[in-house]
């Protein structure tokens, strides 16, 4: 049985989403990824995948209309799974269901219409008469009002389980891979410019709600020159340095996005992980991936009590409020000062992500609904 997998934007991070869904069927049906790149490439971190991917133009109205003709005659899965609640993924899937009959799985990991609505009314205005973008608000409107003519439904959360129903699937990795005994710290410490350094990470494409501005500024409050911020998932270096306090630009360290494959030796050198998100409507729909690579990795973990991150770390972890830059500091200074308490968190969070979110877990997961909806449209 083959799956196609729609992902409505190959160029973005939303191919980290669609390519865990991609690996974790992978061992056990024929798995294909079909879908725009609005930048023309594919997301760094996924460009070592070695599931097949169909990667088409991105364009606006009318132009699109003849792509989306293409995508619609490249899927040839028996079941479709489509990656968000966008009009080139789910609205594309839902087109090809009802020419083809082929059953239609839809998974969601975001609210996307939260992303919207952080505009304000103005901006939301504007958004709406956007008509011309094939992945626009009004499209974006009707894509949560045809959830249910979907075969079956999961979610990243909670938040998005009680908004849509179906079936949770948190986001997980394999531990086997992301494995912390298998580096030496100290080594990629000294290799990364860090030797005799406590090293603050940040990962991640560093949108306003991911609270970077706020991890900043609590830098910027501890008096430390041994300790540095380093954040991984920069495209122009040279841009963000520019907008960072002058005080403490000797101190951050940018890195550009890097593939997964390499993710686990950068985040080996970090002595405390920092997911600082903030409290809005871009993050309450949705639980941070770059999570369970730091409970993956051992690693002491800094967030916020923002959507399922308290239930996933259950205590595995380190917490703060969202948008208090002085409880970040302070959590940093304390987490430093009691780093063996720290380390046993850290090991603690590697145990419950083997026991909860590694990937053999999603696997399973992933294809009872599969075989579900198999069976449902007589297609075993």
């Amino acid at each position: 049985m083959k799956i196609s997998i729609l992902c409505f934007d190959l160029s973005s991070n939303a191919f980290g989403r669609a390519g865990l869904l991609a690996q974790a069927l992978s061992g056990a049906y024929d798995v294909e990824i079909i879908g725009t790149s609005r930048r023309g490439g594919v997301w760094t971190p996924m460009e070592q995948i070695k599931i097949p991917v169909k990667k088409f133009t991105w364009s606006r109205y009318p132009s699109f209309n003849a792509i989306k003709k293409n995508i619609l005659n490249a899927i040839d899965g028996d079941i479709i799974l489509a990656s968000k609640l966008m009009p080139t993924s789910f609205g594309i899937g839902l087109q090809k269901k009802r020419t083809s009959g082929k059953p239609l799985v839809v998974d969601i990991d975001d609210w996307e219409l939260g992303f919207f609505y952080h505009s304000g009314f103005w901006g939301r205005v504007g958004r709406f008469l956007n008509f011309s973008n094939p992945n626009g608000l009004p499209y974006v409107l009707a894509m949560e009002r045809m959830v249910c003519h979907a075969d079956a439904v999961s979610v990243s959360n909670r938040f998005l389980q009680k908004k849509f129903g179906g079936v949770l699937l948190p986001h997980c990795r394999d531990t086997t891979i992301l494995d912390p005994l298998k580096f030496n710290p100290d080594q990629i410490k000294e290799k990364m410019g860090f030797k005799d350094k406590k090293v603050v990470m940040f990962l991640g494409t560093p949108r306003s709600h991911k609270g970077l501005d706020d991890l900043l500024m609590a830098i910027k409050k501890i008096d430390n020159p041994n300790l540095n911020l380093a954040i991984i998932g920069v495209k122009n270096r040279e841009e963000f340095l520019k907008r960072v306090d002058q005080s403490i630009r000797g101190r951050v360290v940018v890195l550009s996005p890097t593939p997964f494959n390499k993710l686990p030796e950068l985040l080996s050198a970090a002595d405390i992980i920092a997911i600082p998100q903030r409290q809005t409507s871009d993050s309450v729909g949705q639980i941070p991936a770059r999570l369970f690579d730091a409970m993956a990795m051992a690693k002491p973990i800094l967030t916020t009590r923002v959507s399922d991150i308290p239930e996933v770390l259950d205590g595995c972890g380190y917490l703060v409020n969202p948008n208090e830059p002085s409880q970040l500091a302070d959590a940093i200074q304390y987490i430093l000062t009691h780093y063996d308490e720290a380390l046993v968190q850290g090991r603690a969070a590697r145990e419950r992500c083997k026991r909860m979110y590694d990937m053999s877990n999603l696997e399973s997961s992933l294809k009872e609904i599969i075989e579900r909806v198999a069976v449902r449209k007589d297609l075993k």
